[in-house]
């Protein structure tokens, strides 16, 4: 018997260059699952991401995943893509495990908090406000910079990954820090001695919708090995509890086992577990 991809609908080409499509994993003509294929951004071409790969409940353990996987890369390559990105969730062990036997190692995972209703007071000697647009303008460069730098993959310059932020941030932020549901902050002392920032945005997560997600988090230098990211995590969830959210999410990279230990001790749980792949 042969697990294939036939496609369940037309090539979407959408209007800033990426293209998506959803396929049936069949046995022979039998249907047994789905999963759909994208390109991760117009500026990201060669990255290509698998979403949603489910096989039916009778027909697991039986292969049919790790060949759709498999065949599902032989797609993005004749798309152009050098590379692939998953997002496994973090309790479905068979899928990490079959994801680790093809090759893909873990870049990251996503954490989620349920806040509690009344909101954390910050430690005393520090304050928190919205960034004026002149901060803005002075976070912003540095930070598509850093961000570019994180985004670079087999076969991208560090030019191209920096063209992909700067996009990415273009389309996160058409207004800039008006754009709605979108909060930058600053952490200061009370002499007004600035001791980091934070972006909170909204995240598709799945099974949750959209989810009130820490973006960038950033203390100042100088200032490290202090505290401060744990208190600009509590305003954080100050501000998301102000305009009525309950959750809040983020994303660590792997490896970052300090921020990783100070996520947890303030009771964020793994949900998802991001891995990627070189296309050869």
């Amino acid at each position: 018997m042969t697990t294939t991809l036939r496609p369940a609908q037309p090539l979407q080409r959408n209007s800033d260059g990426t293209r998506r499509r959803a396929y049936e994993v069949r046995v022979n003509s039998r249907r047994v699952g789905t999963l759909e294929l994208a390109t991760r951004s117009a500026a990201q071409p060669g990255i290509g991401v698998i979403r949603g790969l489910s096989i039916d409940e009778g027909d697991r353990r039986r292969g049919r995943g790790t060949v759709a996987a498999l065949a599902a890369e032989e797609v993005l390559r004749s798309w152009g893509c050098t590379g692939v990105a998953v997002s496994v969730p973090a309790d479905a062990g068979p899928a990490l495990r079959m994801a680790a036997a093809l090759g893909y190692r873990e870049t990251g995972r996503v954490m989620v908090k349920d806040l509690p209703q009344r909101p954390p007071e910050l430690p005393a000697g520090s304050t928190g406000r919205p960034m004026t647009r002149s901060e803005f303008d002075a976070w912003l460069e540095p930070g598509i910079v850093e961000y570019g730098r994180r985004l670079v993959a087999p076969g991208m310059t560090q030019e191209q990954g920096v063209a992909a932020s700067r996009a990415e941030h273009a389309r996160m932020l058409p207004d800039g820090p008006d754009t709605p549901g979108t909060d930058f902050l600053l952490l200061e002392t009370p002499a007004g001695e600035r001791l980091g920032t934070v972006w909170i945005g909204e995240c598709e997560l799945p099974g949750l919708g959209a989810v009130p997600y820490v973006y960038d988090v950033k203390v100042v230098p100088e200032h490290r090995g202090q505290g401060h990211g744990r208190t600009l995590m509590l305003l954080a969830e100050r501000t998301v509890l102000a305009a009525g959210g309950s959750r809040l999410g983020l994303h660590v990279v792997e490896g970052n086992t300090p921020a990783r230990r100070l996520y947890e001790s303030l009771g964020y749980r793994d949900i998802a577990v991001n891995a990627a792949k070189e296309l050869i």
